[in-house]
C-alpha cells in the first residue's frame, strides 16, 4: 500500500427514486458518469439485477456503451455481468464489440449469483429452467469460454471431427480485462487459479474482506496476462458537507438494505422526507440492523469520509476504491438529476 491517497472508482446500479422514469435514472446515471469522468475517477462500472422496483440496471452491456460514449477518458465495465444467466458467446460478443468501439477502456466483471428471484431467472433463460445447477457449476468453464473467444486470434472450436474458427468479432486488436467478482471464497479461489484479478463485494456486507483477499494473494497463480494479484475494495458511500447531511441522504439506502435483508416488500428507492416519515414507525430491532449497516459504510463530511476511504485502503492493502455513491434526493429535486450522488463524487475526489 503506497503512502498517498487511493485512487477512486464508481459502482452504479441505476437507481430508481419514487419521484423518477427509467429515463429519469438513465439521464441521472449519464451526468454521474460524467462527473465523475471530469473528477478523475478510475472506472465507472454498473451492476446487473432485474425485476426490481429500485434499480434500472438490467443489462450492463447496453449501459456501458451509452455511459462510454457520454465521456472521454474514464475506464467503463460491469460490475459485473452473472455469467450463468448468458451464454458465454454472447457475452464474448457484446465486450468484445465494447472494446472494439472504446479501445482500452472497457472493463468486464463476471459474477456468478443469478442477480434475480427465481421466477426472472427462469424467464431469462426463455423458460428453459431458469438458471440451472449446471449453469452454476460449469461456471469455470463458462468463463474460460468467454476469454478464449474474445481473443484476438480466435478460438478453435471441436465439432464432429473437424475444428471450426470462432471469433467474438472479426478484427480484434485488444481485449477488455475482464475481472471476477465474488462475495464468498469461491471466486476468490477461481480467480487466484487462473491468474485474473478478483473483487470481493465488501460493499455487500463488510464481512469476509479481509479473510477472501488472503485467500487469493496467498494462492494466486501469475497468468500471462497477470504476473501478480489485483484487486479494489467497493464501499457504499455518503458525503454531505456536514455528518447530519450526510446521514439524513443515507436513510432511504438503509432502509432499502433493511427491507433487502429482513424480506419486506422493495418498491422504487425512497426520498429523503419519505424515508424519514417511515422512519418514525421503525422497530428498535430493526434501527439497530440500520445502525449495523451504516457503520461498514462511508457517511460523514468531507474530511471525515476521505479519512474513511484511505484507512480502509490501507486496512485491506489495495491502492483503489470502488464507492457505491448511495446518496437520496429531497423532493422537489429535478427528476433527470441525482444532485446529492455527484456531490458525494465531488467531494471525495477534492
Amino acid at each position: 500500500m503506497t503512502d498517498h491517497r487511493p485512487a477512486l472508482s464508481v459502482l452504479d446500479l441505476v437507481p430508481v427514486r419514487s419521484d423518477q422514469t427509467t429515463t429519469d435514472a438513465l439521464r441521472a446515471s449519464t451526468a454521474l458518469a460524467r462527473s465523475a469522468d471530469r473528477l478523475g475517477y478510475r472506472r465507472y462500472w454498473v451492476a446487473e439485477h432485474h425485476n426490481m422496483a429500485a434499480v434500472a440496471a438490467t443489462n450492463p452491456p447496453v449501459l456501458i456503451g451509452m455511459l462510454a460514449a457520454a465521456t472521454e477518458r474514464i475506464r467503463v465495465g460491469s460490475g459485473g455481468v452473472m455469467l450463468p444467466n448468458h451464454a458465454p458467446l454472447v457475452v464474448a460478443e457484446q465486450f468484445a464489440l465494447l472494446e472494439a468501439a472504446f479501445p482500452g477502456r472497457i472493463d468486464l466483471g463476471i459474477g456468478r449469483a443469478p442477480g434475480t428471484d427465481p421466477v426472472t431467472s427462469w424467464a431469462l433463460r426463455h423458460g428453459a429452467g431458469g438458471v440451472s445447477d449446471e449453469a452454476v457449476s460449469r461456471f469455470p468453464e463458462y468463463v474460460d469460454n468467454v476469454l478464449a473467444m474474445m481473443d484476438t486470434a480466435g478460438v478453435g472450436i471441436a465439432v464432429q471431427g473437424r475444428t471450426h474458427e470462432l471469433r467474438a468479432t472479426p478484427a480484434a486488436t485488444s481485449v477488455p480485462t475482464t475481472w471476477l467478482l465474488g462475495s464468498s471464497d469461491y471466486s476468490a479461489r477461481l480467480a487466484a487459479e487462473k491468474g485474473m484479478p478478483y473483487v470481493f463485494a465488501h460493499h455487500f456486507s463488510g464481512r469476509g474482506t479481509a479473510e477472501a483477499l488472503e485467500l487469493y494473494r496467498s494462492t494466486f497463480r501469475p497468468s500471462p496476462e497477470l504476473a501478480e494479484p489485483r484487486t479494489f475494495l467497493t464501499v457504499n458511500a455518503v458525503v454531505a458537507d456536514d455528518d447530519a447531511e450526510a446521514r439524513r441522504l443515507a436513510l432511504p439506502q438503509l432502509q432499502m438494505m433493511l427491507a433487502l435483508r429482513t424480506g419486506q416488500p422493495l418498491g422504487p428507492g425512497r426520498l429523503v422526507e419519505e424515508a424519514e416519515k417511515a422512519q418514525a414507525e421503525m422497530p428498535p430491532a430493526h434501527q439497530q440492523l440500520m445502525d449495523a449497516m451504516a457503520e461498514r459504510w462511508v457517511i460523514g463530511g468531507p474530511e471525515e469520509a476521505r479519512t474513511r476511504v484511505s484507512e480502509l485502503a490501507a486496512t485491506y492493502g489495495v491502492d483503489e476504491v470502488m464507492v457505491g455513491p448511495v446518496a437520496a434526493a429531497y423532493v422537489g429535486t429535478e427528476p433527470g438529476t441525482s444532485p446529492a450522488r455527484e456531490r458525494t463524487l465531488e467531494l471525495l475526489a477534492t
